[in-house]
């Protein structure tokens, strides 16, 4: 009985000591992690970044990149960033994602966008860039969730700038690099936005795209290419028109060795790519 008596006694005094401590632990402000992850919090971060960038510039330029970044911080919603090049493969320092380019006298601007899903938490530009980031699509949206987007702005005579178009790109993360080429295939001399994104669960890269089949300040055609270890697509001339083709290859596993390819040509009355080898078969882009 005396030993029941004591763990009694034992018990009552640990739960007078647990409340005395609950009691006089002070209240926290708000969850930590809500004021870390808030749109507002982050905007009043990256406008500070941006001012210490101003101070250092030495020698600016109408519409150059530091003006750009403000004018994105600005115009558009919060959650909002200009994407980073993969420092790793790209340069030392990020750079943003930003390719300036000159017609006819005006100064365009592509630009790699990161747009926030409404309702989750702002996402990082970290966890989208580098071949880490390329399984983002397999995880939960605890990281938040982006939309990535090619944006053509130009930079008008009072040195602001104007939204031309977007064009969606159709991936989540693991951005790398954003380069200007041109398609040259039987005469035809075609400008592209190549956008570059690793792809671990192929083991290769993916790259979308960005054909300006209609003129620069029209909404660009879409089409990928990717290579991985057991996954080939490349561009091509199929029906000598206007877009671009590609040839998606099958490889045999494990042996790797190419044993068939099959061409996709852009159908313009039904805007998909399709393939004379099954009516089945169809892409999108």
């Amino acid at each position: 009985m005396k030993i029941n008596r004591m763990k009694r006694f034992y018990f009552v005094l640990g739960l007078i000591a647990l409340v005395i401590f609950s009691c006089g632990k002070p209240k926290q402000e708000g969850n930590l992690d809500e004021a870390l992850t808030s749109p507002a919090k982050e905007r009043n971060i990256r406008e500070y970044n941006l001012d210490v960038e101003k101070e250092q510039a030495r020698d600016r330029t109408p519409c150059d990149t530091i003006a750009f970044q403000q004018y994105i911080i600005s115009e558009f919603p919060a959650g909002t960033y200009l994407v980073e090049f993969d420092k790793t493969f790209t340069y030392s320092v990020p750079k943003p994602a930003v390719l300036y380019y000159e017609e006819k006298g005006s100064l365009y601007i592509f630009a790699a966008i990161a747009k926030s899903k409404e309702g989750e938490r702002p996402v990082e530009t970290k966890n989208l860039v580098g071949y880490e980031s390329s399984f983002i699509n397999l995880d939960s949206t605890k990281l938040g969730t982006a939309f990535f987007y090619l944006s053509l702005f130009k930079c008008n005579s009072d040195e602001t700038f104007r939204q031309i178009w977007e064009a969606e790109i159709p991936i989540h993360g693991g951005f790398n690099s954003m380069k200007m080429k041109t398609w040259k295939e039987r005469n035809k001399k075609i400008k592209f936005v190549e956008l570059n994104f690793e792809a671990g669960i192929i083991s290769g890269h993916r790259n979308y795209n960005y054909f300006l089949v209609d003129g620069l300040e029209r909404p660009p055609h879409l089409m990928e290419t990717y290579e991985g270890l057991v996954h080939l697509r490349q561009l091509r001339n199929v029906n000598n028109d206007r877009f671009p083709d590609y040839f998606e290859y099958l490889i045999r596993n494990p042996s790797l060795e190419i044993y068939d390819s099959i061409p996709f040509y852009w159908d313009t009355t039904k805007s998909l790519y399709l393939t004379e080898r099954n009516k089945r078969w169809y892409r999108k882009y």
